[in-house]
């Protein structure tokens, strides 16, 4: 069982790549919420689970970060670009 993590920095427009954003400024919004990940997630088909309490390790305030759980037919980076995707689409 693969559990991947997806720290809300990931997809956020205001963070820099060499701070931690893994996606291209076109697929960032702005303060994505662990919620906003979650629902995207389970758009993608994977089972999420969120941890409200955690912090990314390059940030100082506690955002959460989101466990997807079976991911094992996708790869990380995929499975970011994918959860953008549909987090830009439910901004909409």
């Amino acid at each position: 069982m693969v559990e991947n993590v997806i720290w809300p920095a990931y997809l956020d427009s205001e963070v820099t790549r060499s701070k931690g954003r893994r996606v291209p400024e076109s697929l960032a919004v702005p303060e994505p919420t662990v919620d906003e990940i979650a629902a995207a997630v389970q758009q993608v088909g994977y089972d999420a689970v969120i941890e409200r309490d955690q912090t990314y390790p390059r940030e100082y305030e506690p955002r959460g970060r989101v466990l997807v759980k079976d991911a094992d037919d996708a790869s990380k980076n995929d499975l970011v670009q994918a959860v953008a995707a549909y987090v830009t689409a439910l901004r909409e």
